[in-house]
C-alpha cells in the first residue's frame, strides 16, 4: 500500500492518537484501515468479511470512549482486526494467526484493549454486565462499558441470559447490535426476522433523548422516575406503531436502526449516549464484507477465503482434484445416503451448515434439516426431543462448541438414552484459530456420561461404516468425532456397512511392543511402524485401531494386557482424562501392570499455528511418535539386557 493511501492510519499507533483527527478526517481514515485489511489478508489469511463490515463501528468507538479504561467487550473475535490494527498491532498485524504470532481473536493476554476473551459467540453482553457492576463496585463508576454484538450471535442463549439480567442489574451498559444478517451463513430464526422488521423513528430518538436530558437538569428524573417514565414511552410509541420492542420491553433503551457505516453520524450517536444513565441498545445495520464487492456479494465464502488477489477478488484455491476428501464433505454426502434410505432421519446444525456440509442435505431436503442458529444447547435439545419422538437426528457441531452444550448431551440426551448421533466435527487440532477452537477435550469431557457410544474413525470409509451404524435401531446416544481437514483415502466412497460396537482391529501384528489408537493419528502410527522395522529388522510392533472409546474393546485389551509388558497409547485430545487414561484404568481394573506411554495433547491451551507446527510442539507429529515408540522398544531392549 502507497504511502498517500495510508496517510492518516499511519500516524495512528493507538486510539489517542485517532482522537486527535477530526471527525471529518473520519470517512478517509475507515477507507484507509478497510484497505489495510484487504491487503493483508489476502496474503496472511484469516477472518475477512466480519472485520470489513464493522470497520466503521470500530473507528467510532476508538475515538469516543477512553481505551482501555473504557471498556469495548468484542463478541466473536471475526470482526476485530480493525481494533487490533488500532490498539498497537498494526505493524505486526502480518503475523496474525502465525505460530508466535498475534493471537487469531482478541485476549487479555495479548492487549490491554482486549477486555475478554471472544472466540465463542454471545457471551459479550454477560462479561460486560459484569465489567459493568464491577466498575461501580470497585470505584470506577465512571467507566463506561460497550458490547458489540453481532445480529447471528444474538441467537445464542447466553446473549437472551444477559440481556435478562442487564435488564433487572443497574448499570450503564451500552450494546451495540452490529446487525448484518449473517453469522458465518445466513443468520435464522425468530430475532433475525424480529430485527430484519424493526424500526424506529429517528426524530422520535432524538426528540425523547432530549427531553430526558432536560428532565434530568431540572431534577425531575431520578431513577424511579425514569423507568416510569420509559415504561410509559414505551407503551405509548407501541401503540402508535403498532409495533412491540423487545428491547425496550425490558427496560434496555433502544436507539435505531441506523447506518453502521455511516462514521460520522455513528459518532454523534455514541456522544449522545455516553452519559445516559441506564442500560440502551444502539442497533446498526452494516453489511458483512463492505468494501470489498466480491465479499459483498458472497460473504458466507469470504468469512475466511484464504489467500486472494485483492485486485481481481480470485481466490487462490490449489487442486483439489487428487487430493483426499475433507471429513466433512465425507460426512455430508453420506447423511444425504443415509437418509434418503432412513425416512426418519434428520440433519441440525448451530449455524454451520457450510462448515460442516450439512449444507448438502440441506439442499436436497430443506425440510428435513434444521439451522437453528448459534444455539448449540438448544441444537442438543432440540434433537433430543425429535429422537423422544420417533425421530433420527444427527446432530453435527464442532467439538469445541459441543462444549456450550456439555449438561443438555447429559440432562436431555444420556439420561434417556436417546437415539441421537452427535458428529463433533473439528476435533483434535484445528491450526489457525488457537485455544478456543481446538477440539482438545471432547474425549476426556464425554468418556464419564453413561449410555454415550463414543468412536472416531481412522479414515473416511470407518466415518461411513459408523455413521451408518450409529442410525440402526437401538444404538441409543452416539458419538463420532472426526477432524478438520482431508483424510487419506481418494476413493472414500464404500459400501455401508455395520460395525460391532465396542470393537477394535488389529491393523499390524508384533511382539515387542502395542501401539494402541484412536482415531486418524492412527495413519502415522502406521507409517511410523513401517519405519521403525525398516530400520530394524529384529523388532516388531503391534497396532491396534480400537476404534471406540467408549465402550472400549476388552478382548483386545486383554489379549494386550496377557501378550505385552509395554504399551504406547496414541490419541489427538488431552492425555488427561482420555483415550490413554481410559486404557490405563481398564489395565489396572484387571490386574494387568504395563508399562505404558500415553502419547496425546498436554494439559495446557495449545497456542495457534499450523497443525503441523503445533503437532510438532505438543509431540504427536508422525516424527514425535515414532521417536516415542521406538525409545520405548529401546527401554525394553535395555532392561532385557
Amino acid at each position: 500500500m502507497d504511502k498517500e493511501k495510508t496517510e492518516l492510519l499511519s500516524q495512528i499507533s493507538y486510539p489517542q492518537d485517532l482522537r486527535k483527527l477530526s471527525i471529518d478526517q473520519l470517512p478517509q481514515l475507515c477507507e484507509e484501515l478497510r484497505q489495510r485489511i484487504i491487503n493483508e489478508v489476502s496474503v496472511n489469511p484469516g477472518h475477512f468479511a466480519s472485520s470489513l463490515g464493522v470497520v466503521e463501528i470500530t473507528v467510532a468507538l476508538h475515538y469516543v470512549y477512553n481505551t482501555p479504561d473504557d471498556r469495548l467487550v468484542w463478541d466473536v473475535g471475526h470482526q476485530a482486526y480493525g481494533h487490533k490494527m488500532l490498539t498497537g498491532r498494526r505493524e505486526c498485524f502480518c503475523t496474525n494467526r502465525k505460530l508466535h504470532g498475534i493471537r487469531p481473536f482478541p485476549t487479555p493476554l495479548e492487549s490491554e484493549y482486549d477486555t475478554f476473551t471472544c472466540g465463542h459467540a454471545s457471551n459479550s453482553i454477560s462479561a460486560a454486565l459484569g465489567m459493568a457492576v464491577a466498575a461501580k463496585k470497585t470505584g470506577n463508576g465512571g467507566r463506561h462499558v460497550v458490547a458489540v454484538i453481532g445480529d447471528g450471535a444474538m441467537s445464542g442463549g447466553l446473549a437472551f441470559e444477559g440481556l435478562n439480567n442487564v435488564s433487572s442489574t443497574p448499570n450503564d451498559l451500552l450494546i451495540i447490535l452490529n446487525d448484518n444478517d449473517m453469522s458465518i451463513d445466513r443468520a435464522v430464526g425468530g430475532m433475525e426476522q424480529y430485527l430484519l422488521n424493526l424500526d424506529t423513528n429517528e426524530t422520535y430518538n432524538r426528540l425523547r433523548f432530549r427531553a430526558s436530558q432536560w428532565l434530568h437538569a431540572k431534577g425531575y428524573l431520578n431513577d424511579d422516575r425514569r423507568k416510569g417514565i420509559i415504561r410509559l414511552n414505551n407503551a405509548i410509541k407501541s401503540a402508535i406503531s403498532h409495533q412491540q420492542n423487545i428491547f425496550e420491553g425490558m427496560n434496555i433503551r433502544y436507539f435505531g436502526p441506523f447506518d453502521g457505516h455511516d462514521v460520522k453520524e455513528i459518532v454523534r450517536k455514541l456522544r449522545q449516549l455516553k452519559d445516559m444513565r441506564g442500560p440502551k441498545l444502539l442497533h446498526l445495520h452494516t453489511v458483512k464484507g463492505k468494501g470489498y464487492e466480491p465479499a459483498e456479494k458472497a460473504a458466507t465464502i469470504w468469512h475466511a477465503p484464504g489467500k486472494f488477489d485483492p485486485a481481481t477478488g480470485e481466490r487462490i484455491v490449489s487442486d483439489a482434484a487428487d487430493e483426499p476428501a475433507k471429513f466433512q464433505d465425507v460426512f455430508g454426502h453420506t447423511l444425504l445416503e443415509l437418509a434418503e434410505r432412513n425416512p426418519r432421519i434428520v440433519g441440525v446444525t448451530p449455524a454451520m451448515p457450510t462448515g460442516c456440509s450439512m449444507n448438502i442435505m440441506m439442499k436436497a431436503m430443506p425440510d428435513r434439516t434444521f439451522d437453528v442458529g448459534i444455539a448449540e444447547g438448544h441444537a442438543v435439545t432440540f434433537s433430543g426431543g425429535m429422537a423422544k419422538d420417533g425421530l433420527q437426528p444427527f446432530c453435527n457441531i464442532y467439538s469445541s462448541f459441543a462444549q456450550r452444550a456439555y449438561d443438555n448431551i447429559i440432562h436431555d440426551v444420556a439420561i434417556l438414552n436417546l437415539p441421537v448421533v452427535f458428529c463433533l466435527d473439528r476435533a483434535g487440532l484445528v491450526g489457525e484459530d488457537g485455544p478456543t477452537h481446538h477440539g482438545a477435550f471432547d474425549m476426556a469431557a464425554l468418556r464419564p456420561i453413561p449410555n454415550l457410544t463414543i468412536a472416531s474413525p481412522m479414515n473416511e470409509h470407518e466415518l461411513r461404516r459408523l455413521m451408518y451404524t450409529a442410525q440402526l435401531p437401538n444404538k441409543g446416544a452416539f458419538v463420532i468425532r472426526y477432524p478438520r481437514g482431508r483424510g487419506v483415502l481418494k476413493d472414500w466412497r464404500c459400501p455401508l456397512e455395520a460395525v460391532e460396537v465396542g470393537t477394535g482391529r488389529l491393523l499390524h501384528e508384533g511382539h515387542d511392543v502395542a501401539v494402541l489408537t484412536i482415531g486418524p493419528v492412527g495413519n502415522d502410527v502406521e507409517q511410523a511402524i513401517r519405519e521403525i522395522e525398516a530400520e530394524n529388522p529384529d523388532v516388531s510392533v503391534a497396532h491396534y485401531d480400537m476404534r471406540f472409546l467408549k465402550p472400549l474393546d476388552g478382548q483386545i485389551l486383554r489379549q494386550v494386557g496377557e501378550n505385552f509388558d509395554r504399551i504406547v497409547t496414541v490419541e489427538d485430545g488431552v492425555r488427561t482424562g482420555g483415550f490413554g487414561s481410559a486404557v490405563l484404568e481398564w489395565m489396572a481394573d484387571h490386574g494387568y501392570r504395563p508399562r505404558m506411554v500415553r502419547i496425546g495433547l498436554p494439559d495446557k491451551f495449545v497456542e495457534h499455528g499450523t497443525v503441523d507446527e503445533l503437532r510438532q510442539i505438543c509431540h504427536t507429529d508422525p516424527g514425535s511418535i515414532k521417536q516415542t515408540i521406538a525409545a520405548h522398544i529401546l527401554q525394553k531392549t535395555s532392561a532385557q539386557k
